[in-house]
């Protein structure tokens, strides 16, 4: 990662380096925080624009509920520290990472009273699964490890220490020479990738799994939902088992890193053709033209920086 000028760190601009935490960091040690990952892109008019950055605010502030921890600053704070850490660094394109963390007072599961720190943090990141993928698509591979249960991790909180599940099937998957993971639920049907939530296409017909499964509430996800149905595509949500993924014409990815990355093959069965379905390049296309084109179609979307 290219180190920048500064980072936001509890209502401050702060030198990158220094932004520092102590070693007994409470989120270090347990793991009980809360993140967001969101992209700015510069689009075809020049302007600067956080995709769906309302959204993504909102759901940190769901995630810290669910931890039973308080954001000490108004949602409105945060939005302006998205805006303000890409002007600070010079950014027109850039990855933001607001992350809610406990401080070091106290050590211990439980630590009630423990500070709750906010930083903001901004980088160059480019496509998350590589440049190629966006076009050729994927190697995936269905992982040893079950996504955790409905009522064990809470899973629709974006929390910093579920992503030990995520990084174990990653490593997994790495490890064994594919791409990425894909997860099952504890029943055996299909959640989803390791950081991303996944769409099947059968007979011109888009399946994801519900929400009420241990999925995030992905808003990439939704952004897909929204776009594919203005297309046309009739939406299912619901259970997916492993079989029907191997029989599918068009898999694909989808998380505000990934992007709408169509995935190729899983566990050496070729998906459709091996190649980018035509589903899937009509929303990948429609996708990139709203974060990164020219179209005025939803602007409720785009925040200006």
């Amino acid at each position: 990662m290219d180190k920048l000028e500064a980072i936001w760190l509890d209502g401050k601009m702060v030198a990158w380096d220094d932004a520092r935490v102590s070693v007994l960091t409470h989120t270090l040690h347990y793991g009980v925080g809360a993140f967001e990952g969101i992209r700015a892109y510069k689009r075809g008019s020049g302007e600067t624009a956080i995709f769906r950055l309302r959204e993504h605010i909102e759901r940190l502030y769901d995630s810290a509920k669910i931890l039973s921890l308080k954001i000490p600053y108004e949602l409105e704070v945060l939005e302006k520290a998205c805006a303000d850490i890409l002007k600070v660094n010079g950014l027109d394109e850039g990855y933001l990472r607001p992350l809610i963390f406990l401080g070091d007072e106290k050590m211990g599961l439980y630590a009630p009273d423990n500070t709750v720190h906010v930083s903001v943090i901004a980088w160059k990141w480019g496509a998350y699964l590589g440049e190629a993928a966006l076009e050729r698509g994927i190697h995936a591979k269905v992982s040893s490890y079950t996504r955790a249960h409905i009522n064990s991790t809470m899973a629709k909180g974006k929390v910093v220490g579920h992503y030990v599940n995520s990084i174990l099937a990653k490593r997994e998957a790495k490890a064994a020479g594919y791409d990425e993971a894909i997860m099952l639920d504890a029943n055996g049907y299909v959640a989803e990738a390791s950081g991303e939530n996944l769409f099947m296409v059968r007979r011109g017909v888009i399946r994801t799994p519900s929400t009420a499964q241990c999925i995030l509430e992905g808003i990439t996800r939704d952004t897909v939902i929204t776009l594919a149905k203005e297309l046309g595509y009739t939406i299912v949500e619901g259970f997916i088992s492993r079989d029907e993924l191997y029989t599918a014409d068009e898999v694909f990815l989808c998380g505000t890193a990934a992007e709408i990355t169509p995935v190729r093959e899983i566990d050496h069965r070729v998906i459709g053709r091996g190649a980018r379905g035509p589903v899937t390049q009509k929303i990948q296309a429609r996708f990139f033209d709203v974060v990164r084109g020219t179209t005025p179609d939803h602007p409720e979307w785009r925040a200006r920086v």
